[in-house]
């Protein structure tokens, strides 16, 4: 692939720079998750975001539609929801010749931008449906399999364990997330920024910063982006320091974790850092990229042991000593 020219990286900056204006207007402080957000877009994964209820989770991906002017569905995730309920279903259907045919009606997953609402209130059967849409981009229903338009990204919105109704995700549902993020509490700022916007009664107005095909054209310009051999050794490397089971592996990762991350975790850090190196005006992707990813693509791909849980280890504190590691400065 061709080296992008000053005028594309320009163009990806200021439409990156332009979508982080537009969702500030509605979304104030987290302006680290926005950009986050984003650059896991442009990398082309899905997206989990984690907090409390009240926090913003929804309103940010419905923001995020509206500037990027996808097509948008909203699945609220509940106990009874189920897979035909998201996927869609067969229906017997009369024609003009008076027979009887089955006709395929579409669910709400057949979208461009999809948020999954607190997807961890339905059971692990329910949130299974999302697997090869997410992996994929495309649906198989009754044998028959649908293409997804593109570009395609799925939000995810989850409250913590620990909140009541909830339901544990699977690994393998977790590992296609491409990036996990936790919204911590507002700020006083914020706090007081927020109040005063909720005694004004117009809706923020925004603008398509870009469509589709624009949208579809920037993360091709992130695939331009060169990863010497060295930058994918310094990623694979930092996998191999939080797996139990590898030689490379971590005192603290044979102590704390059941498993370290996986192939996919690996793919992450790279696409990661294209973008990251993209954003800066870079046209090669070097070991800071690659940190400035990682615990976004590691915290939730690390599984902690009994130990670890009854400890109240952080999986960023052994992706911190990682990165500090005498093994990566010598990759580095």
């Amino acid at each position: 692939m061709e080296k992008l020219t000053p005028a594309q990286i320009q163009k990806f900056q200021s439409s990156f720079a332009g979508l982080e204006a537009e969702i500030g207007k509605v979304i104030i402080g987290y302006k680290e998750v926005i950009r986050d957000t984003l650059v896991c877009f442009f990398a082309g994964g899905n997206l989990l975001i984690e907090s409390t209820p009240g926090l913003g989770k929804t309103l940010l991906v419905k923001t995020l539609s509206r500037v990027i002017d996808l097509k948008f569905s909203r699945i609220q995730f509940t106990p009874d929801l189920m897979p035909a309920d998201i996927l869609g279903t067969n229906i017997v259907t009369e024609g003009a010749d008076g027979k009887r045919y089955f006709d395929f009606q579409k669910g709400p997953i057949f979208t461009q931008l999809l948020l999954a609402d607190e997807i961890n209130r339905a059971t692990p059967k329910t949130q299974s449906a999302l697997l090869e849409a997410m992996q994929e981009r495309r649906v198989t229903v009754a044998g028959k399999t649908f293409d997804l338009d593109k570009p395609y990204f799925v939000v995810a919105t989850q409250n913590p364990q620990d909140t009541e109704g909830t339901y544990s995700m699977p690994e393998a549902q977790l590992d296609r997330f491409f990036f996990k993020l936790v919204l911590g509490k507002p700020q006083i700022t914020d706090l007081r920024s927020i109040s005063q916007r909720a005694s004004v009664a117009e809706d923020v107005e925004l603008k398509p910063v870009v469509n589709a095909a624009t949208a579809e054209e920037l993360k091709n310009m992130v695939l331009a982006i060169d990863t010497p051999k060295s930058v994918r050794h310094y990623a694979v490397k930092l996998i191999l320091l939080t797996q139990p089971s590898s030689e490379m592996g971590m005192d603290v990762a044979r102590k704390f974790l059941r498993y370290g991350a996986s192939p996919r975790g690996v793919q992450a850090l790279i696409l990661g850092a294209k973008v990251n190196a993209l954003l800066v005006g870079r046209t090669a992707a070097q070991p800071s990229d690659v940190d400035a990813v990682a615990n976004q693509v590691l915290g939730h791909r690390l599984m902690l042991n009994f130990e670890g849980e009854a400890e109240g280890v952080s999986t960023r504190t052994i992706i911190s000593e990682a990165l500090s590691s005498k093994t990566m400065k010598d990759v580095a």
